[in-house]
């Protein structure tokens, strides 16, 4: 079981004050391309897995985004840590259908 759920929303500055959802997709894309457990919210997305990696993705979503041609990045993050475990699924299954 995964230690640690990390929810981040990128709030990306973008070249020419164009819309951020083309940006907002890269940074998501990062995310599927790690394999994590990942769910895209309304506002944010909220990732499952071991913390070092985790981290390592928002890195590598940064990045992402600078060389996309974003000026600045700003990223909201909330975590989550659990040595003994935590999980998307359990956390909300009493919400769940």
């Amino acid at each position: 079981m995964a230690s640690t759920l990390l929810s981040i929303q990128v709030i990306p500055k973008t070249p020419g004050g164009e819309d951020v959802i083309s940006y907002v997709d890269k940074a998501i894309e990062v995310i599927q391309r790690s394999g994590v457990k990942h769910q895209v919210n309304a506002l944010e997305t909220t990732m499952e897995g071991e913390l070092s990696d985790l981290l390592e993705i928002v890195r590598e979503m940064q990045e992402a985004l600078i060389e996309a041609g974003c000026p600045s990045v700003i990223s909201q993050v909330k975590i989550a840590h659990n040595p003994g475990g935590i999980s998307m699924d359990k956390l909300t299954e009493k919400y769940r259908p």
